[in-house]
């Protein structure tokens, strides 16, 4: 079992910059993967980042490219999202995954609102 905790999330206006963090603990000596949803009300849950934990392979949404940035810390075995340039079609509600040998865990996720 991984449990997956995200923080960093909150108001800020457009344009402002974010930083959102994701700790993994539990069984998280096989992750293969981590990265980042987001779900805004009434829409799917659209892919955000991932990163391979072995390898400096990073990925990104076609919305996010260029404005967001994926990175990892293995001593803390945390993830985080860095967030620039924030538009309001940006608010959601984000959430962090990991797949561990086949499964998926995701974390209760955390609120990002742009708004002026």
């Amino acid at each position: 079992q991984v449990q997956l905790v995200e923080s960093g999330g909150g108001l800020v206006q457009p344009g402002g910059s974010l930083r959102l963090s994701c700790a993994a603990s539990g069984s998280i000596f096989s992750i293969g993967i981590m990265g980042w949803y987001r779900q805004a009300p009434g829409k799917e849950r659209e892919f955000v980042a991932r990163l391979n934990w072995s390898g400096d392979s990073t990925y990104y949404g076609d919305s996010v490219k260029g404005r967001f940035t994926i990175s990892r810390d293995n001593a803390k075995k945390t993830v985080y999202l860095q967030m620039n340039s924030l538009k309001p079609e940006d608010t959601a509600v984000y959430y962090c995954d990991a797949i561990q040998t086949g499964v998926t865990y995701w974390g209760q996720g955390t609120q990002v609102t742009v708004s002026s």
